[in-house]
């Protein structure tokens, strides 16, 4: 019976999505589900939904809810961490801010000065979940799903001993995407993908062994196909592979799409030539957070019930407790040189063989150059940002938002300094004091 934790409980609809997934496994039908959140409302909420699963389908779990983190973590063999720090003000900054100099961020949740900033106001709660990790449950997997993702990940190698994974769905949702693409069904796609979170390659693409990188670039000289994915299709084009997140959130990876109100409207398709999309996932999870603080769940406990998703938690740890193995493209350290040409102390995202052994990274090898060069600079970027939350260094900070290839695209030199700094006053009561 393995001891689950859930911290940021109160995320319901992503939470209720993966304790779903969880109880689908007659295996791990009896697990003990603990719920951890600050905000006591939506954790009983969450609870409730849990509770409602537990009883519907007539499982013997158990569901703990509690805002006593430590009481959460006691003796855990998984830790499945979704929280967010800080809400809706800094985010709303972290878009708005850069925009007014020219850094249009599609998401801003993972790079760019939105990432960075998410990242130095994140760090510091991360680190004391993991003391608490490394006093409570020690042995636990520790599964992040939090972002910005790979700085994050990064902070947990480089300054705690819990052992970290970070779990994201952009490769299976690619996948999916070039199925439809090319009109095959997705479980007959075999697949090799590395790099870094949203920045990895589909290095090999192959059904029953041919090559169906020929047919995706057949596909998308198809106006309607590649008006789907503009910006994927035209890295394909120019680079030779086809990255592992949409359009839309990859182009504020990139300096080329997303400086040019016309380049903008160009890439984004039809309706967007009279709104530039900046900002829609600050817009979108504004609009939700109304909803997030009205009862959602009166009516329906009665019908809620267990389905599995295509998140890959549960069956990560089904694989750890049924030896049963499987294969995940994980966020892992690469300490083992999984990617012979990127740093050893990157976060990188590669093919993870997953049993009762555990959590094993395989090797890939290099990336093509221009591959690896892309996630090289952003590589950078994290490293910088990260040493600027664990040190303090207000210059870090600024050597790495002056490196994000979209910002330094958009702006001069100075511009990013005087943006840095104006985002560090408007953040001030969500950050740590930097010298």
């Amino acid at each position: 019976m393995p001891t689950i934790t859930f911290i940021g409980a109160g995320s319901m609809v992503f939470a209720r999505k993966l304790i779903g997934d969880v109880l689908s496994f007659p295996a791990l039908a009896d697990s003990e589900i603990r719920l951890m959140d600050i905000d006591e409302r939506r954790l009983s909420q969450t609870a409730r939904v849990a509770e409602a699963m537990v009883e519907n389908e007539g499982l013997d779990a158990t569901v703990l809810a509690t805002t006593d983190r430590r009481e959460a973590l006691d003796g855990a063999d998984y830790v499945l961490n979704m929280i967010n720090v800080g809400g809706e003000e800094p985010f709303e900054n972290e878009i708005r801010i850069p925009e007014r100099y020219g850094v249009e961020q599609a998401i801003g949740d993972t790079a760019g000065p939105g990432g960075i900033f998410r990242a130095l106001r994140t760090i510091p709660t991360m680190l004391d979940i993991a003391r608490d990790v490394e006093e409570c449950c020690p042995d636990a997997l520790f599964m992040n799903y939090t972002n910005p993702m790979s700085m994050l990940c990064r902070a947990m190698f480089e300054a705690t001993d819990v052992e970290t994974v970070g779990l994201c769905h952009s490769v299976p949702h690619t996948a999916e995407a070039i199925a439809d693409y090319l009109d095959v069904p997705q479980d007959e796609l075999d697949y090799w993908v590395a790099g870094i979170n949203h920045l990895a390659w589909f290095l090999e693409l192959e059904r029953d062994g041919e090559d169906l990188y020929p047919a995706l670039r057949e596909a998308m000289t198809t106006e309607s196909v590649y008006r789907r994915d503009t910006v994927r299709f035209e890295m394909l084009k120019h680079f030779g592979a086809f990255v592992t997140e949409s359009s839309h959130h990859v182009s504020e990876y990139l300096p080329y799409f997303r400086t040019e109100a016309e380049t903008i409207a160009a890439m984004h398709g039809e309706g967007y030539a009279e709104r530039m999309p900046t900002g829609t996932y600050l817009e979108g999870w504004t609009a939700r957070s109304a909803s997030r603080d009205e009862p959602t769940i009166e009516e329906s406990l009665d019908e809620v019930g267990v389905e599995r998703s295509e998140e890959y938690a549960s069956r990560l740890i089904h694989s750890i407790e049924t030896d049963t193995p499987r294969r995940f493209n994980l966020n892992v350290s690469n300490e083992t040189d999984a990617i012979a040409n990127l740093p050893n102390d990157a976060c990188v995202e590669v093919p993870c063989a997953v049993d009762g052994a555990g959590v094993r990274p395989c090797s890939v090898g290099e990336l093509p150059t221009e591959l690896a060069a892309f996630d090289r600079q952003h590589v950078a970027v994290y490293e910088l940002a990260v040493d600027a939350a664990l040190e303090n260094d207000r210059e870090k900070l600024h050597r790495a938002v002056k490196l994000d290839p979209l910002t330094s695209a958009a702006c001069t030199l100075d511009e990013i300094h005087e943006m840095t700094e104006e985002l560090l006053d408007a953040n001030d009561a969500y950050l740590p004091r930097f010298d």
